[in-house]
């Protein structure tokens, strides 16, 4: 018999240390995390403290974050998008709030539509448009986490090769923290394939160590949080 390995001595030992094995099933998992999650809450936080910490905390990660009315937002946005010199917008003129921002916007920024595969304009894409308007699904008002579920009209891209991210999330939608948005929005039960968490613009400190923004996606990032308390929520 050969002597055993070094390796086969070392995952020896840790097989003898390691607990015995406690069968689980998924449900008593999710009944464990509730708990921990029901232990730190202190109830259900009110939605004006929800949009409170949701611009707090985006404001943090270096965002720039207003608090409008429904009716209001899009002449708001148009107004900022003119002063910061953009000129292209891209946007998905078939979602209400697309149309809605396209109709606000002055005659010289341009709202171009996701319509064409990436091939045929990569090179429009990444060289003349300075902006990518989406709207949140949901959000995450203790780290100030947008969520995004990308689709068709309104695709990754979006949000991710223009310079400046603007983002339009409902207050209705906020959700304290990850485990509240997950059980309220029934994740499990019908989770997209595909969901994007947006923290603040991209920043990276690869090279030594210096805070650089841009470096892997929009520079910027505005937010606008729309107080919906009086109407339904808008896609």
């Amino acid at each position: 018999m050969n002597a055993l390995t070094a390796r086969e001595r070392m995952l020896g030992r840790l097989r003898a240390a390691a607990p015995a094995t406690v069968a689980t099933t998924t449900a008593e998992i999710d009944q464990r995390i509730d708990t921990h999650y029901a232990a730190r809450s202190h109830g259900t936080p009110a939605r004006a403290e929800l949009v409170a910490s949701m611009q707090a905390a985006l404001e943090a990660s270096h965002a720039e974050v207003w608090c409008t009315g429904p009716s209001q937002w899009p002449a708001l946005l148009a107004e900022k998008l003119a002063q910061a010199g953009v000129q292209c917008l891209l946007l998905n003129p078939t979602q209400p709030a697309g149309a809605a921002l396209k109709q606000a916007l002055p005659p010289q920024i341009e709202a171009i539509g996701y319509d064409r595969p990436i091939e045929q304009w990569k090179a429009e894409l990444f060289d003349t448009v300075d902006a990518g308007f989406t709207v949140a699904r949901s959000g995450l008002a203790a780290t100030g986490t947008l969520i995004l579920a990308p689709d068709a009209g309104s695709p990754r891209t979006v949000s991710l090769v223009p310079p400046l991210h603007v983002a339009l999330v409902y207050a209705s939608t906020l959700h304290a923290d990850l485990h509240s948005a997950a059980r309220a929005e029934r994740w499990r039960e019908g989770m997209p394939t595909n969901l994007v968490m947006v923290s603040g613009p991209s920043k990276t400190s690869d090279i030594q160590q210096t805070l650089a923004y841009g470096a892997h996606g929009p520079r910027q990032l505005w937010v606008v949080i729309v107080d919906d308390s009086n109407a339904g929520s808008q896609a």
